[in-house]
């Protein structure tokens, strides 16, 4: 009985269960509960940075970023990377972002027999149910991350981290053609 109850429940500790014993009327040491229980080998579960290591190739985050012209007119930028091997996978600018062009970049970033099991992204309203109908068509599970979590989503942040101080801070952007050209040409 104290194997299966240890088993089952993590908080079933030694302290526990002697406590429980005692409430029963048995008579025992904690020392003596602790030597027959089952102990446990390894971690309880599979690591973060294992999990992570196993699943990585699956794995893509997408994000938008907004990005100023000289005009002071704001351009979207949107953004997939792939987590495996930190591969920027498309990028593109448009003035009105709406769910049906997320779901047409998601669309022509990932021919149907490449995409990735699973898609981390922020909850931004834009990633509507056009996007998520999209996604499980082909598919990619998405993963929203928690509200105002942007660490959830790092790779995809630092991407634009890197794009904003490589490429942007140094450059006024003239308008969307010009956007694009200086993101496709980022490495």
């Amino acid at each position: 009985m104290i194997r299966r109850m240890s088993m089952e429940n993590p908080l079933w500790g030694a302290p526990r269960i002697h406590g429980e014993l005692l409430k029963l009327g048995f008579e025992i040491a904690q020392s003596s509960v602790a030597k027959y229980m089952v102990k446990r080998r390894g971690p309880p579960s599979q690591e973060w940075r294992t999990f992570l290591r196993n699943h990585a190739p699956d794995i893509a985050a997408i994000d938008l970023f907004v990005v100023p012209t000289i005009g002071f007119d704001l351009l979207s930028a949107f953004v997939i990377v792939r987590l495996g091997r930190r591969d920027l996978v498309w990028i593109n600018v448009t003035a009105n972002p709406t769910a049906e062009w997320v779901a047409r970049q998601i669309t022509e970033a990932f021919p149907w027999d490449e995409a990735p099991s699973y898609l981390i992204r922020d909850r931004d309203r834009i990633y509507s149910s056009i996007v998520t109908r999209r996604l499980r068509a082909m598919g990619i599970r998405d993963k929203p991350t928690a509200p105002a979590s942007p660490r959830q989503n790092g790779f995809a942040e630092r991407l634009i981290g890197s794009i904003r101080r490589e490429c942007l801070d140094h450059i006024i952007v003239l308008g969307e053609t010009h956007l694009r050209r200086i993101l496709k040409s980022y490495p």
